[in-house]
C-alpha cells in the first residue's frame, strides 16, 4: 500500500467532550500526549461518558500549554483549568476498574455541572506511567499503561472501512441516517489509502517514526449512534455492524493500537504494515 498514509490525528483532552484535530501528536507510551487525561465522575465515583450522558458531544475540550484544558460549551462561559496539584486523590470507577486521579478545582466542577444539570467532578490523570494499566490479558502485557481512554492507548480507524460500512448502511433499514461521519467513533488516528478493513489483518505497523502493536478489534457501543453535533440518537452504526461485523459477542470497527516506541506523528506520514 505505497500510497496508504495517515489522514487525521484526534486528541480528545477530555474522555467523552469533544477534542481537536492536530496536524501533529507527541505518541507517548500510554496514548497521544493530552489525549484523555480528564474525566467526569458522579457522586459515586463512577466516570461519566456519552454512553450515559449523550449532552457531552456538545461540550469541547483543547489542549493547554503544560496540561491545563480550556472547556467550551453553549451558554456557558469558557473555563480553563489548570492542572491541579497532586495533594490528594480520589477514586474513579470505570468498567470494574479503581483508578486514583486529582480532582480540579471546584470551579471546574461547578461549569460541568452547571452543564450537565447534575454534579460532576473533573479529575486528572496525574501519572500514566504508573496509575492504569492496561487490564485486558493476554492483549495487554506487563508494564503496559493507559490514559483514561477506554481501554488501550490508541484506537486506529480507516477512511476506507468506513466507506464500506456507509454503503452498507445505505442498504438497509435505517439508510436515512447514513452515511456517518467519522467522529461517531472517536478514533485518535484514522489512516487514507487503504483497502477497506485491511486493518483487521495487523499485528504491527508503523505511522512515521513510530511503531505500534495491534492489540485487538474495538468493539462499539451507543455512543457510536450519537451525532457528536446534536447529541442526538439513532440506530446506526450499531444495527449494521451488528449484521456484518459482528466477532463473538463484539460489532467491531477500527483496531486498538499499543505503542512499542514513542515519537511524533504528522498527517501525511506514510503507512507501513510490519506484521
Amino acid at each position: 500500500m505505497p500510497n496508504s498514509a495517515l489522514h487525521s490525528i484526534h486528541v480528545h483532552p477530555v474522555k467523552a467532550l469533544r477534542g481537536q484535530a492536530p496536524h501533529e501528536a507527541v505518541v507517548e507510551p500510554w496514548g497521544l500526549a493530552g489525549d484523555r487525561r480528564w474525566a467526569l465522575i458522579d457522586d459515586t465515583g463512577k466516570v461519566v461518558t456519552q454512553r450515559e450522558r449523550p449532552t457531552l458531544a456538545l461540550a469541547a475540550a483543547e489542549p493547554l500549554p503544560g496540561g491545563g484544558v480550556r472547556v467550551s460549551a453553549e451558554a456557558l462561559e469558557p473555563l480553563t483549568v489548570a492542572v491541579p496539584d497532586p495533594v490528594g486523590t480520589t477514586t474513579a470507577k470505570w468498567a470494574g476498574e479503581k483508578i486514583e486521579t486529582v480532582p480540579a478545582g471546584p470551579e471546574a466542577s461547578e461549569w460541568f455541572s452547571a452543564f450537565l444539570g447534575e454534579r460532576v467532578t473533573l479529575v486528572h490523570l496525574d501519572d500514566p506511567a504508573t496509575r492504569r494499566p492496561i487490564d485486558d490479558p493476554p492483549y495487554g502485557r506487563p508494564g503496559e499503561t493507559v490514559s483514561l481512554a477506554d481501554a488501550y492507548p490508541l484506537l486506529l480507524t480507516s477512511v476506507a472501512s468506513l466507506d464500506a460500512l456507509n454503503s452498507l448502511i445505505a442498504q438497509g433499514d435505517h439508510a436515512d441516517e447514513g452515511p456517518l461521519p467519522m467522529n461517531r467513533f472517536r478514533p485518535n488516528l484514522v489512516v487514507a489509502g487503504t483497502d477497506s478493513w485491511a486493518e483487521d489483518g495487523w499485528k504491527r505497523i508503523s505511522l512515521g517514526e513510530v511503531t505500534f502493536r495491534v492489540a485487538k478489534m474495538c468493539g462499539r457501543c451507543v455512543v457510536t449512534t450519537t451525532d457528536q453535533s446534536t447529541a442526538e440518537r439513532g440506530k446506526e452504526p450499531l444495527r449494521t455492524l451488528a449484521r456484518h461485523r459482528r466477532f463473538g459477542g463484539r460489532l467491531a470497527f477500527g483496531q486498538n493500537l499499543v505503542p512499542e516506541t514513542t515519537g511524533l506523528v504528522r498527517v501525511g506520514d506514510p503507512v507501513t504494515i510490519l506484521e
